[in-house]
């Protein structure tokens, strides 16, 4: 029987070495690669084609659930378990619409990330045991407003991201292959989205919906 390929993506060493440590003593499962961004890891992926990627929610250059939605696109088969540092309930179900088969929290994933990939590659989805499933099921069937972010296209999340990273339009331009001109463009068209005024509310805005770091 083939052991279970796995790839691990988190911007932090320490934890990627953790988690490799960890999975390399597992005798059904074999980590093929690691990535400390999200570009990386999607190249990687697309590259390596392991079973199952462990991707950190908050990474730079392109974030955990944008990676997921466009490793989703490309590689569908990869089956994809998102690491995040709490269990924000919008983030989970983000997470989730995007196409990630389990959440795993950084506080529970050194004893849970062996059976969260036995699980997914089994066709389940995989919670972490401090995630509530039915928070999650009763929050995607009684929300009557969609995230904010779900108003903006891939690439305008994609171009938010970097914009509250503090890259600049050329920056941007090149790191996802379109032009200046082009990015100030999307700078419009999200701060329109979303009512917002200047860098500082984007700033805050990303902070709040998880697409950076809390302080």
């Amino acid at each position: 029987m083939s052991k279970i390929s796995v790839l691990i993506v988190d911007d932090h060493a320490v934890m990627r070495e953790g988690l490799r440590a960890l999975l390399e003593r597992q005798p059904d499962i074999s980590v093929v690669g690691e990535a400390a961004d999200g570009r990386r890891a999607l190249a990687e992926i697309e590259r390596l084609k392991p079973d199952v990627a462990v991707l950190d929610v908050s990474m730079p250059e392109l974030g955990g659930i944008e990676a997921a939605e466009l490793v989703h696109e490309r590689c569908p088969g990869v089956k994809i378990l998102m690491l995040s540092a709490d269990a924000d309930v919008e983030r989970v179900h983000r997470a989730l619409r995007a196409g990630a088969a389990g959440y795993l929290t950084k506080f529970s994933a050194v004893n849970e990330v062996a059976e969260a990939a036995r699980q997914v590659m089994a066709g389940k989805r995989y919670l972490s045991r401090s995630i509530a499933d039915d928070m999650v099921e009763n929050y995607a069937r009684d929300v009557t407003a969609k995230s904010p972010l779900e108003s903006l296209s891939r690439r305008e999340r994609q171009v938010l991201q970097l914009l509250a990273e503090g890259r600049s339009a050329p920056e941007i331009g090149t790191a996802i292959s379109i032009s200046p001109r082009t990015v100030e463009t999307y700078r419009t068209r999200i701060y329109e989205k979303l009512g917002m005024k200047d860098m500082r509310e984007l700033i805050v805005f990303a902070v709040r919906h998880g697409l950076l770091p809390k302080a």
